[in-house]
């Protein structure tokens, strides 16, 4: 079987790339490596599996050195010859469309690249699956697009009708453009909506990255909302598994759907919408005093209002997910921040000798 992961040199993507990689599978991956974050980690994340930076070309294919199975492709979501070309040689199975552009904040200062990648980006792989036979196309949605809605647990049956962020409508608009293909062509779609995911190898403008780094330097670190927030935090670990058994199982029809009452969650047509979350949301305040513990080090707080576009807790419903592929994330915030805390003291400190010429 043949899996196209775009976005595999992001944090998500890689995970997923590797796991199949070790489960047997032939990947290809397709990332833009934008410059959105440090290239570097993306680049050392590519290297992880096989693939040097001297390799890598624009819109051309090459294979990892180490894991005959992996073949990578640096090229944007929006270049719809590309696509086109990559699909119709490679003749893939299943799709997992990860590549998007990241940020909830970072859609208030630069709108236009959401619309590129996450919109524009999103239709051609649409296009591209439709025109391809693919059995199954799995995306990233995001918690974000339960936006004003605040009844807890968060729940996919529930409306997203009132977004908060441009990013968050873009994840939207791929949850309804990926309904009408799966009603207009029978194509299979399950949307995914990530709830806070953290751990090795993570995004550096995310919470815990950025508070690692800060107080591991003693350099203070910003807390909003006065530190009032609670997060359902998800260890990738989790993700990936889910995902893992996600994409072996294809969107269905839901026989029982009402359209006089109908559900957000599924459809006539094979189209499905499952959080991923870890269901046991903490405080800002508890996952900061887990990184002072490991860091041995404590924070210096510098205390700020709640951000445009932000939202003050999240809390994922996940019984439809447990039912459909048995299991549930359950990963320990504490154990994954444990983890994070390793893999970034060993991560820098590796870098920073290569940069000594002890590398």
């Amino acid at each position: 079987m043949k899996i196209l992961v775009t976005g595999s040199a992001g944090f998500i993507g890689f995970h997923v790339t590797r796991q199949l990689l070790e489960k047997g599978f032939e990947v290809v991956g397709l990332d833009c490596i934008n410059s959105y974050y440090d290239i570097n980690l993306k680049y050392d994340r590519l290297k992880a599996i096989g693939l040097g930076r001297e390799q890598i070309v624009d819109n051309k294919i090459v294979r990892s050195e180490t894991i005959n199975r992996f073949r990578f492709i640096k090229a944007q979501l929006e270049d719809k010859k590309i696509l086109e070309r990559l699909f119709s040689t490679e003749q893939f199975d299943i799709v997992i469309n990860l590549a998007a552009q990241a940020g909830v904040r970072y859609s208030i200062e630069n709108p236009g690249a959401y619309i590129n990648s996450n919109v524009v980006g999103f239709l051609n792989i649409l296009e591209c699956c439709r025109h391809n036979n693919i059995k199954h196309l799995v995306y990233a949605s995001s918690s974000s697009v339960y936006g004003l809605n605040t009844k807890m647990p968060l729940s996919t049956h529930e409306s997203t009708e009132h977004p908060m962020s441009l990013y968050a409508a873009t994840k939207k608009s791929n949850e309804l453009f990926a309904h009408s293909y799966s009603h207009l062509y029978g194509l299979p779609t399950t949307g995914l909506r990530f709830f806070t995911v953290y751990g090795p190898w993570g995004r550096p403008d995310m919470a815990l990255f950025l508070f690692t780094k800060a107080i591991e330097a003693g350099e203070p670190i910003d807390v909003f909302n006065n530190g009032n927030m609670v997060r359902d935090f998800t260890y990738i670990d989790d993700i990936v598994e889910s995902i893992g058994r996600l994409c072996l199982k294809p969107a269905e029809k839901n026989t029982s759907w009402d359209s006089m009452y109908p559900d957000p969650a599924s459809s006539s047509a094979p189209y499905k919408i499952f959080n991923i979350g870890n269901s046991n949301p903490i405080g800002l305040n508890e996952y900061i005093v887990s990184i002072e513990e490991f860091l041995g080090k404590k924070a210096i707080k510098n205390l700020l209002p709640m951000q445009p576009g932000d939202v003050p807790a999240t809390n994922a419903e996940t019984k439809d997910l447990a039912e459909w592929i048995g299991f549930k994330p359950n990963t320990a915030v504490r154990d994954g921040v444990k983890n994070f805390v390793k893999w970034y003291v060993d991560y820098y400190k590796a870098t920073k000798d290569t940069d000594n010429g002890q590398g």
